[in-house]
């Protein structure tokens, strides 16, 4: 059971007597409405796991999240169980599933802070639809039964249920009371140093395939049709037993501190990231984003690491890719927002294995616009779909011949308050079982070269190739 330093449970008997209101009170509109959302949240040490505890809590099958950025203060969001699931897919779905998350926090008996929705989108209106995505709607967030957060050295557990008009007050305590004497933190899984068995990884397409598709990309931006479009690839590991996904999940956070690592499993599959690029946070009235495109290889050298950073300044092909991130950028949020400002140079953005370059930007916005919502208003930008968008968005399943389904999608979480944080979900693998689907693209614009364009995924996809197949 999980505990606090004090030595006392999660819940104490003052806030089972608060939950005991709620729940009370949730029923009594349930039975008016058809239903009501009641959440309570309790503070935890600052010490506890938020994602080891989800680990070792997860029962067989559950759904389950985990979302970190180490160096933004050590946050970390985890949540296990469904206790609503918001679900839609075409256009307008971040519309339709922001109104919806409003209208259940509205009608609840939640705790100031309250509840959260976690989960993510597909990168087309109808994406996901292929087998291996079986679980991952087109847009989809889940309001979980339980919710660990942690900022720096303060920690919160948020237990939600919605009430039925057939549900009793005590029932929903007890429910309640018993998930939360279930959880427990245990350190996470380590990978097996010494697997017995044969690892395949394997492009899921020829590697010609995509040095062609790359080719044909840039005849068409040459004849003045689009700008920029971004090409992905599947490769997969297939790993002679199932891969551990929690193990897998501690190697990246450890690994990528200053990265977005996130797994979103829906029953026997899950998702796992470790991200370099925020696509929008939102605190109020502030919203903060950052145009991430251009990209190199890191040296472990720090002269030659320097230098091939100065490169990537001082490169016309990888400028022009991040001055069209940019304006699209500011172009999408202006409407919305009393100014917006970006910064007038990028900057090297480095990760473990790989740098960009990168422009922060930032907004002021006239009026209350959800997280979901700007979500919706900047996805895809042409980090991942292309410029303009109308013209890429029919080519890129054409020349790609895959389904992205959540791949380059935006994945994260809101509040209560509409406020969150959304990521695009890059340096990902979709693992079932002992397959794992890794995604990596890049941008194609006039001066592109299909070889070295692969050689880019190359090296994208060392963030998780080197952690599956060994």
């Amino acid at each position: 059971m999980l505990v606090q330093a004090s030595g006392r449970p999660v819940l104490g008997a003052g806030d089972r007597e608060r939950l005991r209101a709620r729940a009370a009170e949730a029923v009594r509109r349930a039975r008016r409405a058809g239903e009501c959302l009641v959440a309570i949240t309790v503070s935890l040490d600052g010490a506890v796991d938020p994602t080891a505890i989800a680990v070792a809590s997860r029962r067989p099958g559950e759904d389950w999240f985990c979302f970190e950025h180490p160096d933004r203060d050590r946050f970390a969001l985890a949540a296990l169980g469904c206790a609503a699931a918001i679900e839609d897919s075409g256009k307008g779905r971040f519309e339709r599933v922001a109104g919806r998350w409003r209208d259940l926090v509205a009608g609840g008996v939640c705790d100031d802070g309250g509840p959260v929705a976690v989960g993510g989108f597909a990168f087309a209106p109808e994406g996901g639809s292929s087998p291996p995505w079986a679980g991952f709607c087109p847009a989809s967030l889940q309001v979980p039964d339980v919710a660990l957060t942690r900022r720096g050295d303060s920690a919160t557990i948020t237990l939600a249920a919605v009430a039925t008009p057939d549900d009793d007050a005590d029932g929903l305590v007890a429910r309640l009371e018993e998930r939360a004497a279930t959880l427990r933190m245990a350190p996470l899984p380590l990978l097996d140093p010494a697997p017995t068995g044969r690892y395949r990884v394997v492009s899921a397409m020829p590697p010609e395939h995509y040095e062609s598709a790359v080719a044909r990309a840039v005849e068409r931006i040459r004849a003045g049709e689009l700008d920029k479009i971004v090409l992905a690839r599947e490769v997969q590991v297939h790993a002679p037993r199932a891969h551990d996904v929690s193990a897998v999940l501690g190697i990246l956070r450890e690994g990528f501190p200053s990265c977005f690592t996130f797994c979103a499993g829906r029953g026997e599959s899950a998702f796992v990231a470790a991200t370099p690029e925020l696509l929008v946070r939102r605190d109020g009235l502030r919203a903060g984003t950052l145009a991430l495109a251009g990209s190199t290889r890191r040296s472990a050298d720090p002269a030659v690491d320097d230098h091939l950073g100065e490169q990537l300044l001082r490169s016309g092909k990888d400028r022009e890719e991040q001055a069209i991130v940019t304006r699209r950028i500011v172009r999408a949020l202006r409407p919305f927002s009393v100014w917006v400002t970006a910064a007038e140079e990028p900057v090297l953005v480095r990760m473990a294995n790989i740098q960009h370059l990168g422009t922060p930007i930032r907004a002021q916005l006239a009026r209350p616009v959800s997280a979901v919502e700007l979500a919706g208003v900047l996805h895809p930008t042409p980090a991942v779909g292309g410029e303009p968008f109308s013209a890429a968005a029919p080519l890129i399943p054409a020349l790609e011949g895959l389904d992205r389904g959540w791949y380059a999608g935006p994945v994260g979480w809101t509040d209560a308050n509409e406020d969150g944080e959304f990521c695009v979900a890059l340096r990902c693998a979709l693992i079932t079982g002992p397959v794992a689907r890794c995604y990596a693209g890049v941008g194609v614009v006039r001066d592109s070269d299909p070889a070295a364009e692969l050689a880019e995924t190359e090296v994208k996809l060392q963030a998780l190739l080197p952690v599956l197949a060994s």
